[in-house]
C-alpha cells in the first residue's frame, strides 16, 4: 500500500475513534451535585404535588396549584401526620407582603397550635410588633438580622437538637437559642393572612 494511502487510513481511524469518544461523553450521566441531600438521609414531607401526609386544621383553603401548596384565604394549618424530636428541616416558601405564616415545630397539641404550645419560626414581615417578625422564634428569640421574605422564594433551614434550636433564612442565621419546653411533636405550616406558598418541605432526623 502506498505511503499516502496509509496516512489517509490512519487519519480516518483517528477521526472515527474521536467521534466515538465524543458520543460516549454525551451519554455519560452528570455527576451528583456536591452537597445535595441524599434520599437515604432526607424525607420529603411536601413536594408541591399533593397533601399526602398532612392534615388540615382550621379553614385555610390549602390546595395544590402549579407545583406548590398554596393558601390565600381563611386561617389554619397543615399538620404533619408524623411527629419528630431531633431533626434538620428545610422548607422552600413564598409569601406576599401581607402574609402571616410560620413553621411550627414539636407541636404539643395538634388541634390547638399556638406559640405557647410549640416553637413558631415566624414568616411575618408586616408584624405590627416587629420584635418576633420573620426569622424569629416567637416569644423566644428575636431575629438576629432583618430579612424580608415577601415576593420571592426563600429557604428556611431549621435544626432542632435537644434543647438547641437554630434557624437559618436564605443562608443567614436568624436565631440560635436553647429551650426545653417541647421535646417532640408534628410540624405545622400556617396560613393566617395573605398568599402563602410552600414548594418543598423535607426533614432529616437526628439521633
Amino acid at each position: 500500500m502506498a505511503r499516502g494511502t496509509l496516512a489517509f487510513a490512519a487519519w480516518v481511524c483517528i477521526a472515527v475513534a474521536g467521534a466515538a469518544c465524543s458520543d460516549g461523553a454525551v451519554e455519560t450521566a452528570n455527576p451528583p451535585v456536591a452537597g445535595a441531600p441524599s434520599s437515604d438521609d432526607w424525607t420529603v414531607l411536601l413536594d408541591g404535588t399533593s397533601l399526602d401526609g398532612w392534615r388540615p386544621v382550621g379553614d385555610a383553603n390549602w390546595r395544590v396549584l402549579d407545583g406548590v401548596v398554596q393558601a390565600d384565604s381563611g386561617n389554619g394549618f397543615l399538620v404533619s401526620e408524623a411527629s419528630f424530636a431531633n431533626f434538620e428541616l428545610e422548607a422552600e416558601f413564598w409569601v406576599d407582603a401581607t402574609a402571616n405564616s410560620g413553621i411550627y415545630l414539636r407541636c404539643a397539641d395538634a388541634q390547638a397550635i399556638t406559640p405557647q404550645s410549640s416553637y413558631e419560626v415566624n414568616i411575618f414581615d408586616a408584624r405590627p410588633d416587629p420584635t418576633f417578625r420573620t426569622g424569629a422564634i416567637v416569644e423566644l428569640a428575636p431575629p438576629a438580622v432583618q430579612i424580608d421574605a415577601a415576593n420571592h422564594w426563600n429557604t428556611y433551614s431549621i435544626r432542632a437538637s435537644g434543647p438547641n434550636l437554630t434557624v437559618t433564612l436564605n443562608g443567614s442565621v436568624t436565631a440560635d437559642v436553647e429551650d426545653s419546653k417541647f421535646a417532640r411533636g408534628p410540624v405545622a405550616l400556617q396560613a393566617a393572612a395573605g398568599v402563602v406558598k410552600f414548594r418543598k418541605v423535607q426533614i432529616r432526623e437526628l439521633p
